[in-house]
């Protein structure tokens, strides 16, 4: 095994390819000789640059290289093992012909079981088991046990530069910097834009707070808001990561930008729906300090909409723009 050719794959969104992130330190220090590949999309491939535990990056996208062609290619790292995080068929039968002899995947599908793939199997699922151990499962299937958990991105010394740089230009006094991600691209549920909105212009009469929002696209009336930074928009994956290095806190619903926080040490403030599939002890930041908001009890019972995609937390005993405000001063001691 410390000469094992290891393949980790992860082709879906931000959040899931930075929970995979503890993967290849795990198998490097259990390892040292190992040689670890990831398998991810374009965009997200950004969240791997500059790991120390990953030796090459493979591209997934269709656009980009076709079903035989990435299947030749992986068969020319000459792989001993992969590791799929999330159940594809497509790419199940591709590492099938790129005659990787020990395939291991999740699930218990029928074309893992005519490829003769090594499944770990969650018929005995624990609903709040968090997403990084089930990741977890797989490498201990090769003999692998690792009890940490934590997110992790890593910089450059220039990017770190570069992101203490872009911080004092807004903070030239040690403000404290707040980023607020306002969109969640329908993964979770969110705060309405008028509230994310009323939380702007509030945090920003506290004196030393300075606010940037950090959405790729943010919303049109966010736009508008004068007195804040919007430093990410139209910028690659890597150039918001070294803007989010910048912060000193994250508000955010569960979605990527709160694990790409978690995955620099930058503490988080998330508001999640208590709901299991979208519970914070399933999906809750790992490694960095975090701080988590729920509804109160009954507020599910009376007013969940039935998808916890299209709450909006609303109404009494959900979450608002007060309970927020808060919530930072607690964190940083502000009256």
């Amino acid at each position: 095994m410390n000469n094992a050719r290891i393949l980790i794959v992860r082709t879906d969104r931000i959040g899931d390819v930075v929970l995979s992130t503890p993967l290849p330190k795990t198998i490097k220090q259990k390892y040292p000789n190992s040689f670890v590949a990831v398998l991810v999309r374009d965009y997200t491939k950004d969240i791997y640059l500059n790991n120390p535990f990953v030796d090459e990056i493979i591209i997934a996208d269709e656009d980009k290289i076709s079903f035989f062609e990435l299947a030749k290619k992986i068969r020319s790292k000459k792989f001993t093992h992969s590791l799929t995080l999330l159940p594809s068929e497509k790419i199940n039968w591709i590492l099938f012909l790129s005659g990787i002899k020990k395939r291991i995947g999740v699930g218990n599908k029928l074309y893992q079981f005519l490829t003769n793939t090594k499944s770990v199997y969650r018929n005995k699922y624990v609903p709040l088991r968090h997403e990084t151990e089930h990741c977890l499962d797989e490498i201990r299937k090769i003999g692998i046990t690792s009890e940490s958990f934590d997110e992790e991105i890593y910089l450059t010394v220039a990017e770190k530069e570069k992101s203490e740089k872009f911080k004092n230009s807004v903070c030239p006094n040690d403000e404290i910097f707040i980023g607020i991600n306002t969109t969640s691209g329908n993964s979770a549920p969110n705060l309405t834009v008028d509230e994310y909105a009323k939380l702007i212009n509030e945090l920003k009469k506290l004196s030393k707070i300075k606010l940037t929002v950090t959405d790729l696209n943010p919303p049109k009336d966010i736009c508008e808001i004068e007195g804040v930074v919007y430093p990410n928009e139209g910028n690659s994956l890597r150039e918001s990561i070294i803007n989010f290095n910048s912060l000193d806190l994250l508000i955010s619903s569960s979605t990527g930008p709160m694990h790409i926080a978690a995955g620099l040490k930058i503490k988080t403030l998330s508001l999640f729906c208590p709901l299991t599939a979208c519970s914070p002890d399933l999906w809750g930041p790992k490694g960095n300090e975090s701080y988590i908001l729920l509804p109160e009890e009954n507020y599910c019972k009376n007013k969940c909409p039935g998808d916890p995609k299209i709450c909006n937390f609303s109404g009494a005993g959900g979450i608002n723009s007060d309970i927020i405000i808060e919530k930072v001063k607690n964190i940083f001691n502000l009256k």
